[in-house]
């Protein structure tokens, strides 16, 4: 062994693994300490100005932008209701709500038509993209549902049914928000507040924060108590998606560099959508691959343009209770990275794109796509150093502390900014819940995420292009069934 251990071939691998190591490291946490940093600066700024914004004049005004919401569903019978009637109850002057049955197999469909009195009228699709065909339209007979269309159509997967949105709506501006969340009453308010903002440059689309609604009370479709999630599963993703988007989106806003927005919640410039091709059914992340889409259109055009982003918690959505159904959706996350990538990897280091080439395109490649699978054959790596005695125990011990403390730091720094901002949980428990997923997450939740993302690769290489959607539980009632996977291809 002690001849091994002094072959100068061994020696040299060993120090290059320990520099990469250290420096793979660095660069991470260097990053995402610079994106905190300008995060903490622009949304001090967004809530000193919002300070400032009356939003009751918005609401009265009648000059407010109008708004087509576009909700897809498939086998949404369980939540289909309440959401629904969340939307309608949505504070917007001037709105209507597109409900998009994306062929469900369930009672999606009457659920609706009994739910709301609706019946079939006369109406002519115009196909500005091309879909899947429309079988009916619906309108309903009492008035206090008139902003409300339904459409039944083929199915052909969730940009095929956004697309007919699409193709419905009238309005200049229109909204992608999932059938299954539950919106602040005063959301479109806000996420329009930067259309209406713009000056020298045409703000294309604005997104805002999402959250979780696992264990939050709800009536009537409306939020009236928000909870740290009960389900430890639900409860890592409360603040993962807080750190994503108070800590990360944000950022990428301020830096004008943001290539995603939600699928929970969005605005979109109609036209510019239209003219861009519409949502990719070729994708299953057709959020991130549609603002990319639109910023090259715009680019390509030499129209300045803005992506916009809204700090304040606007969208609540239930997230999955499971981890088999949980690694389902993050696979499903990184193959819909992967085919984005690979299909606008023109951007890549194209100085002509300016900060989406040189910054946002670098950061999503090496940083969102191949840093799990770096820390996965880094981890493979160290257990065979440790089998075969190789390992550095003091540099090993050292490391570990280090990313460990950043970790533990970073999400501390997240419930910080959220609580000195908007204090989206009230009560002292969930707060310190949270802090103590802060404190076990790096050793159980992210090493799943890990894993999740080395499956997305493999299925993308396999060729997958399912969705695997997984079925709701349903905000309301104690005794709710375990959920469970739905197993059909959306996409």
């Amino acid at each position: 062994m002690n001849s091994f251990l002094d072959n100068s071939i061994v020696h040299y691998m060993l120090t290059f693994y320990e520099l990469a190591v250290f420096y793979f490291a660095v660069v991470v946490m260097s990053a995402y300490i610079l994106l905190a940093i300008i995060s903490l600066i622009a949304v001090r700024k967004y809530v000193h100005k919002n300070t400032f914004t009356n939003y009751e004049s918005l609401l009265t005004s009648t000059i407010t932008p109008s708004v087509s919401i576009l909700a897809p569903a498939y086998n949404e019978a369980v939540t289909i209701v309440e959401n629904i009637r969340s939307l309608l109850s949505i504070h917007y002057p001037n709105m209507e709500v597109i409900v998009i049955n994306d062929g469900s197999k369930d009672n999606t469909m009457p659920v609706l038509i009994s739910a709301f009195n609706l019946v079939k009228i006369p109406f002519v699709v115009n196909y500005e993209i091309e879909t899947k065909e429309v079988l009916g339209v619906y309108k309903s007979t009492n008035k206090a549902f008139d902003n409300l269309v339904v459409v039944n159509k083929i199915n052909g997967g969730k940009a095929d049914a956004l697309n007919v949105g699409l193709n419905i709506s009238t309005k200049p501006y229109v909204t992608s928000i999932d059938a299954d969340c539950i919106l602040e009453q005063d959301a479109l308010l806000k996420l329009m507040k930067p259309f209406e903002d713009q000056t020298n440059k045409r703000v294309i689309a604005t997104g805002g924060v999402v959250r979780i609604i696992n264990s939050c009370k709800i009536e009537s479709g409306k939020l009236v108590a928000v909870r740290a999630p009960r389900n430890w599963v639900a409860r890592f993703q409360a603040l993962e998606y807080i750190r994503a988007f108070l800590l990360g989106r944000m950022a990428w806003s301020s830096l004008d560099g943001l290539l995603i927005i939600s699928g929970a919640i969005g605005i979109f410039d109609r036209k510019i959508t239209i003219a861009a091709g519409g949502y990719n059914h070729k994708t299953v992340g057709e959020d991130m691959e549609l603002v990319v889409r639109m910023r090259r259109y715009m680019h390509h055009n030499k129209l300045p343009y803005k992506v916009a982003f809204v700090p304040d918690p606007l969208c609540w959505t239930e997230v999955p209770e499971s981890w088999k159904v949980l690694q389902k959706q993050r696979n499903r996350w990184t193959r819909g990275t992967i085919e984005t990538l690979r299909m606008h990897r023109s951007v890549f280091l194209n100085p002509s794109y300016g900060k989406i080439g040189l910054l946002s395109y670098p950061f999503w490649l090496f940083f969102e796509w191949l840093a799990p699978i770096v820390e996965f054959v880094g981890i493979i790596y160290t257990i065979i150093l440790i089998s075969f005695g190789l390992i550095n125990w003091p540099f090993f011990l050292l490391m570990v502390t280090l990313v460990y403390s950043f970790a533990i730091f970073f999400s501390v720094f997240a419930l910080l900014l959220e609580e000195i901002t908007y204090h989206a949980y009230h009560r002292k428990r969930d707060i310190l819940a949270l802090f103590f997923v802060a404190l076990i997450e790096p050793f159980c939740f992210h090493p799943f995420v890990i894993y999740s993302a080395i499956r997305g690769n493999i299925d993308y290489l396999r060729g997958k292009t399912s969705w695997d959607k997984f079925e709701r539980k349903g905000f309301s009632g104690k005794d709710r069934k375990k959920m469970v996977e739905s197993r059909v291809n959306y996409a």
